[in-house]
């Protein structure tokens, strides 16, 4: 583990990408650590809000023809016309076409989420860091089958420099000031209850 404390470089339009992976029907059943409905807002509030501030995003499933099934339709309905690449390896960074595609957005800056967290965002987290990147997962936009599995993924991502966060503040973080045109649709796609009386404050105030 590197105890080096690194100097803080904010999280931008153009220095991050979003990578989605593994948010399937069967996977999704088996989840604990989040009820079923708190996950599906959570992922496709992360989605709809990076495809607000224009990040490049990154689908990818595992086996959905077979054993996991097909990704949440919340979430496609949310992605209109992104390709999700299915793959059959289990890190998602070890598929040729998903590294291709990552590497293709030319962003230093990697946000994960998956199903489950300690493998599915984890793995692909971690050699991210390794290949160089900067990686980061929201961790209320994966779950997992059990609490111990929760708390020994993020300890091994902590321990392999990933960096740990939440999705509404990961995106707050890309939207930097709340002057910016795309706030009323960020704070819109977050879809929380604090981000919806932002909204009426400022509409109230624009009146």
């Amino acid at each position: 583990m590197n105890n080096q404390p690194r100097p803080y470089e904010p999280l931008t339009s153009q220095n991050a990408a979003l990578v989605l992976v593994d948010h399937q029907v069967g996977l999704m059943t088996g989840v604990r650590d989040y009820s079923t409905g708190e996950l599906k807002h959570n992922v496709v509030a992360l989605a709809r809000t990076a495809k607000a501030l224009k990040l490049p995003i990154v689908v990818a499933t595992t086996a959905r023809d077979s054993m996991w099934g097909p990704t949440i339709p919340e979430l496609v309905e949310a992605l209109p016309g992104i390709q999700i690449i299915d793959r059959s390896s289990v890190n998602a960074f070890d598929d040729v076409r998903v590294a291709s595609a990552i590497e293709a957005t030319g962003r230093k800056k990697l946000i994960f989420a998956g199903i489950s967290l300690e493998v599915c965002a984890a793995f692909p987290a971690m050699t991210a860091v390794a290949k160089g990147f900067d990686a980061y997962v929201a961790v209320d936009a994966s779950g997992t089958f059990s609490e111990s599995k929760r708390q020994t993924g993020i300890l091994r991502m902590l321990q392999a420099g990933v960096i740990i966060s939440d999705y509404a503040t990961l995106m707050v973080e890309i939207l930097k000031d709340n002057a910016r045109p795309e706030a009323g649709a960020v704070y819109a796609a977050m879809d929380m209850g604090w981000a919806k009386l932002v909204g009426q404050i400022a509409q109230a105030f624009g009146k």
